[in-house]
Parts: structure tokens; sequence; C-alpha cells
């Protein structure tokens, strides 16, 4: 597991993950309540850079909007 997070509020989750993915490059993946919503395979880094880049912002959103990080450090 590259990047990790995952964020709960009340019975709400979600979750945002990047792993490689051996020939496929990194999988980079959102979840919300263990439902995956968007599932991509990327081979150029810059893009994992970026994607990891939004997933940060889109935590730190819902941070302030009161959500709480229940993320596994990774």
């Amino acid at each position: 597991m590259i990047f990790s997070k995952r964020l709960q509020s009340d019975e709400h989750i979600r979750e945002f993950c990047v792993n490689e993915a051996g020939d496929q490059g990194w999988e980079v993946r959102e979840e919300q309540d263990h439902r995956i919503v968007k599932r991509v395979w990327m081979r150029d880094w810059h893009r994992v850079e970026n994607a990891m880049m939004r997933f940060g912002i889109q935590a730190m959103q819902l941070q302030r909007a009161g959500w709480v990080d229940v993320s596994k450090s990774v």
C-alpha cells in the first residue's frame, strides 16, 4: 500500500487508496461505505502523485466537515 486514508462520520466510511498493481502500474481507488465508486489503473507516476494529492485534499475537506480519520498508518 502506497497511500491509504480512511475517514468515518457516523456510520459512513470514505476510503482513498493507492496500491502497486504489477504490470498494470498502480491501482487508484475511492470507496464510499465499502463500495468502490472510482477505480483506475495508472502507469504514469506523476498522475499517481496528483491522485494522492487530490485524495489528501478531499480527506482534509471531510475532516473540516467533522469526519474522523480512522486510517491505519502505512
